[in-house]
């Protein structure tokens, strides 16, 4: 099982690039895309589930180009996007049959399926409300479980944790450790903590282009020494904010406590402390754009 994405690139009116010139190469595993809002995840989704072409490049599924043969990964595809509808005057579980008998599914299975999955996502006893009484949370929860009824080997799940409050969070990190095995698992978000508890790979892309692919160990391993506590009084919060990359701010009885992401220690009084994996990508995408910003003023 081998998703290849090779060089794939996205072009929307206006001359603006979606994706540009990105590779990467995926087994199986769960990989966390990280990126600030805009920087191309959901466009990467739209692409991997077939829903868009790209302009340049191709992504194949063991060895079929999806923009030639889209059936190849449809059938073992499971999809959760950024902006998830439902039907809001069926229930929960007519609303999972009818996604089922799309998909094919057969009826006897798909309701143990469906059964499974309600459970799983803590929706049976709200299995015979309909959609449409549901908050957030639950619709989340419900495209949660869409997204796995047919027991997909691709499961592509874009910002799912979004309105889930912290205790669904946690559910919803266990379940996709549980769905680690014999598949791909691919989840795109920008809350750091969701990665840091699931992914066994990552790859962080800013600006549609893959800025890196690693492990979540070795990513810390680049911010060691690196991440600071430094105590200051408010009124000199502003310059530091100004001046410094801040991951973290407490205010406490003895003034602010600060995480600073600095290669040089911020203050005489500041002490070097565990990095996380905030702090972390933080650097990363702060060199990033300091890396274009040299290129741009180079060329110029």
């Amino acid at each position: 099982m081998k998703l290849v994405i090779d060089r794939v690139s996205k072009l929307y009116r206006g001359s603006l690039w979606g994706l540009r010139h990105f590779s990467l190469t995926l087994e199986s595993g769960v990989l966390g895309l990280l990126g600030p809002n805009g920087a191309g995840k959901s466009t990467l989704m739209r692409i991997l589930a077939t829903i868009t072409k790209p302009t340049e490049g191709h992504a194949i599924w063991n060895g079929s180009d999806l923009a030639d043969d889209p059936d190849a990964v449809r059938a073992v595809l499971g999809y959760l996007p950024q902006d998830f509808g439902v039907y809001p005057n069926l229930t929960a579980i007519e609303f999972l049959e009818y996604l089922a008998a799309v998909r094919g599914l057969d009826g006897r299975q798909s309701k143990r399926r469906i059964s499974e999955l309600l459970e799983m996502v803590n929706l049976t006893d709200a299995a015979r409300l309909t959609l449409g009484s549901y908050s957030g949370g639950m619709k989340q929860r419900i495209g949660i479980a869409q997204a796995l009824l047919n027991d997909p080997k691709l499961l592509i799940v874009d910002e799912p944790t979004v309105g889930l409050d912290p205790e669904e969070r946690v559910r919803f990190r266990n379940l996709l450790s549980d769905l680690s095995g014999d598949r791909i698992v691919i989840l795109s978000t920008h809350i750091v903590s969701d990665v840091e508890a699931a992914a066994t790979e990552l790859a962080m892309i800013s600006k549609g282009s893959l800025i890196m692919h690693t492990t979540a160990e070795n990513l810390l391993r680049m911010v060691e020494g690196k991440v600071w506590e430094w105590v200051i009084s408010g009124a000199d919060i502003s310059a530091a904010k100004q001046r410094y990359l801040i991951s973290g701010t407490v205010r406490r009885s003895d003034g602010i406590h600060l995480r600073v992401v600095s290669d040089s220690s911020p203050g005489s009084e500041a002490s070097l402390i565990t990095p996380n994996l905030e702090d972390a990508y933080l650097y990363c995408i702060q060199s990033s754009r300091e890396g274009e910003r040299a290129e741009q003023s180079h060329a110029n």
